[in-house]
């Protein structure tokens, strides 16, 4: 865990040390303040991005979808928005228009990643029920290798002002067979008055369909009077938005999927040779930096002292990625960008509190002094990382919400 650790904080520090200072990333300049030093040419742009995607697992950037932004108009980048501020909600509660309860909260805080699925167009096979609705979704962006958590289907109902608001229905989601046969999956029961979301358990259709994706014939959606259950009436006559409609873009009805990734969400490729070579000469330099200092034996004056801890000393720098910059608003929903910090600094001896560093940093600072040239000096790396969450769109009509592990420094320390 920490030489990963260590491996993903060096990765968006050394594009610093290559590029100088690059756009889209900004880093202190040494009086408090964060800047910009430079543009960067195309070709280093490409660069750029071409690095943070795969720091962020996609192998490729995703179409250009939107003129100018994204869109958050439709129903699955709202629900999903509204998830990410949880997780940014140190009071999470229940309380959503989408009325997430416990079972999704637990799903939220089990997954790497949750995806969202718009309804689409899609010719099926013939069932024999005509007065419910198909509704199909594309699900061939799932990623090889999750384990899906749980999945479910989100279905809007509005007032029924021409029907008596106590008669009682029972809305059931069956699976579309290969054959055109109907398997029941799930069913809620509604009233003509209610307004809301109606949750549906769509897990097993899922499993199915990402294991043989052409067994994907969607789902059938059916509406009963709980008095007559014989008898199917069409979704429209309880309110039930179980189609597009340009109007209602924020009550389309979607699936959302919650996964499980066996490697954390974040995948670490490995280093290229210009960043091999700058870790060799940055420990270069670091020797002959740190040799130079006096050897604690022969005394150390307060003035002295007082040098070792300033401003060179290990501690935690800023380090801003801007997704505008990096022209990936089009895509990216959320957040604009990210601080991601970075630890700069020297271990010297003598090693303050602040320094955080580990017994073994105090021992090799005290050996490295002695014999500089065989024993390198304490490094100074992140001592606490946290996560962040992005929220982005797949295509035009899928959303995913990624939990990416260890990618902000919290602290710093002496290792």
């Amino acid at each position: 865990m920490f030489k990963m650790q260590r491996e993903l904080s060096f990765v968006l520090f050394s594009i610093t040390v290559v590029h100088a200072v690059l756009s889209g990333l900004y880093v202190d300049n040494g009086v408090d303040q964060t800047i910009i030093q430079r543009t960067l040419s195309t070709k280093e742009k490409q660069d750029v991005s071409h690095d943070l995607l795969n720091l962020l697992g996609l192998p490729l950037r995703p179409k250009h979808l939107f003129s100018n932004a994204t869109s958050i108009e439709g129903s699955v980048p709202k629900f999903l928005m509204d998830i990410y501020r949880s997780l940014d909600n140190p009071r999470r509660t229940t309380r959503s228009e989408f009325n997430l309860g416990g079972k999704d909260l637990q799903s939220i805080d089990e997954s790497d990643m949750i995806m969202g699925f718009s309804s689409r167009n899609h010719h099926v096979s013939n069932v024999r029920h005509e007065h419910g609705k198909r509704i199909w979704f594309d699900v061939s962006e799932v990623p090889p290798g999750e384990t899906i958590v749980n999945s479910e289907l989100r279905i809007y109902q509005m007032i029924n002002t021409t029907a008596d608001p106590w008669l009682q229905f029972t809305v059931s989601i069956y699976q579309v067979l290969v054959d055109g046969e109907l398997e029941y999956v799930d069913s809620v029961n509604t009233t003509a008055g209610s307004e809301g979301w109606m949750l549906f358990n769509v897990t097993g259709p899922l499993v199915s369909w990402v294991a043989i994706p052409h067994s994907n014939k969607g789902l059938y959606l059916s509406v009963q009077p709980r008095e007559k259950p014989i008898h199917e009436i069409r979704t429209e006559d309880i309110g039930i938005v179980a189609s597009k409609v340009m109007h209602l873009e924020e009550k389309q009805p979607f699936m959302v999927a919650f996964f499980k990734s066996a490697h954390g969400g974040i995948t670490v490729r490995p280093r290229s040779r210009r960043i091999r070579e700058t870790t060799k000469s940055r420990k270069r330099k670091s020797m002959t930096e740190t040799s130079n200092y006096r050897n604690p034996y022969t005394g150390f004056s307060d003035s002295m002292k007082e040098a070792a801890y300033n401003s060179h000393s290990c501690s935690i720098q800023t380090l801003y990625v801007n997704f505008r910059d990096l022209e990936w608003q089009d895509w990216i929903i959320a957040p604009d960008g990210y601080g991601a910090f970075y630890c700069s600094g020297k271990c010297s001896f003598p090693l303050n509190a602040h320094m955080n560093a580990t017994n073994h940093a105090i021992v090799q600072t005290l050996v490295h002094l002695m014999d500089p040239q065989n024993v390198p000096s304490a490094c100074c790396a992140p001592t606490k990382l946290s996560p962040i969450s992005v929220l982005y769109y797949v295509d035009e009509s899928n959303v995913i919400l990624k939990k990416y592990k260890n990618m902000v420094v919290k602290s710093c320390g002496c290792h």
